[in-house]
């Protein structure tokens, strides 16, 4: 894909080709496979938002920094994405929360039964 553009298109067809976590690629990588060449500054920013784009749009699209990005073989791999994804979003809440000195249902406004 020589001197392409980095498209959720383009991106899923370069992903298509590393279906399981032993095909991970690095998003530098993954971007120089999508460009054909050195991708510039923003090329990885640009790729983690068509990532969550294409994952919003159910696309399985898996990452860890361990093994790079790469579409799921097995339901055990999609899950272990979203396991990652909950807990980088837990720690994310668990920070707030502490910085605001409120609980995590406090802060996502649920409501509670009274004591």
């Amino acid at each position: 894909m020589p001197n392409e553009e980095l498209t959720r298109d383009t991106l899923l067809a370069a992903l298509r080709r590393h279906i399981g976590r032993r095909h991970g690629i690095t998003a530098t990588a993954l971007c120089r496979e999508v460009l054909g060449g050195q991708p510039n500054g923003g090329a990885e920013r640009h790729l983690r938002e068509l990532v969550v784009e294409l994952r919003k749009a159910g696309h399985h699209v898996c990452a860890h920094p361990r093994d790079g990005y790469f579409l799921a073989d097995s339901a055990e791999e999609l899950e272990e994405t979203c396991a990652f994804l909950r807990s980088r979003s837990m720690s994310g809440l668990e920070q707030i929360a502490a910085m605001k000195r409120v609980s995590i249902p406090d802060l996502m406004g649920q409501l509670r039964m009274p004591s």
